[in-house]
């Protein structure tokens, strides 16, 4: 089983990333429901909401990383 900090961890990682691409991801942050399950289980990141410019500059931020 996974704790918060390694979550915090992995949101934080995450979040600086994409600040590295110019990308923010305002929603972004762990999904509280998951450690509030009874049963063992992997923490979710919930990526949240984004607008349509963020979306495609994250689009083009993939593409970049993969080519």
């Amino acid at each position: 089983m996974h704790s918060p900090a390694e979550a915090d961890a992995c949101v934080l990682e995450l979040r600086a990333a994409l600040a590295a691409h110019g990308i923010t991801l305002p929603s972004l942050g762990i999904d509280l429901p998951a450690f509030a399950s009874r049963c063992p289980t992997r923490p979710l990141i919930a990526l949240g909401n984004c607008n349509l410019l963020t979306a495609q500059a994250l689009a083009a931020a993939l593409r970049k990383g993969a080519a």
